[in-house]
């Protein structure tokens, strides 16, 4: 008997921790970022070609530095005028060190050897971006 009222005990506690004083949960924080960058329309069938395999290096890498449900869009916003919108989840709690480790990771420079010529940063970029980072203005779970 005295074991039942330890469960229960334990499971008002830990129901009451939830409910009213916000307790972590163990779900990992997520971040969205949104970003943006230009594409000629020449290369658009070369980066098809390259995301429609990424080298398996890459994918771990991503998944190692907390990134997933990861997408990139192709958008001809004018006529001519082509843009990539990238779209990812960071569950991390160190952007930056974790963005370093990548871009520290031999597999990846290579990647991007093949990926950033391609691409044509948007003059509105902050100092050090390559892809635009853009502001999350709605968002609905």
């Amino acid at each position: 008997m005295d074991r039942h009222i330890g469960l229960i005990a334990a499971a008002i506690i830990v129901s009451f921790c939830f409910a009213v004083a916000g307790c972590v949960t163990g779900k990992a924080k997520v971040q969205r970022y949104g970003s943006v960058i230009g594409i000629k329309e020449e290369n658009i069938a070369e980066y098809k070609r390259l995301h429609a395999a990424v080298w398996p290096e890459v994918l771990a890498r991503l998944r190692e530095v907390n990134i997933q449900n990861y997408s990139i869009y192709l958008a001809e916003v004018a006529p001519g005028k082509y843009y990539l919108f990238s779209y990812f989840e960071y569950t991390g709690d160190d952007f930056k060190g974790d963005m370093a480790r990548m871009a520290a990771d031999p597999a990846t420079k290579r990647w991007w050897t093949h990926t950033d010529p391609l691409q044509v940063p948007v003059p509105a970029r902050k100092e050090g971006e390559w892809w635009h980072t853009i502001e999350e203005v709605f968002h609905m779970d």
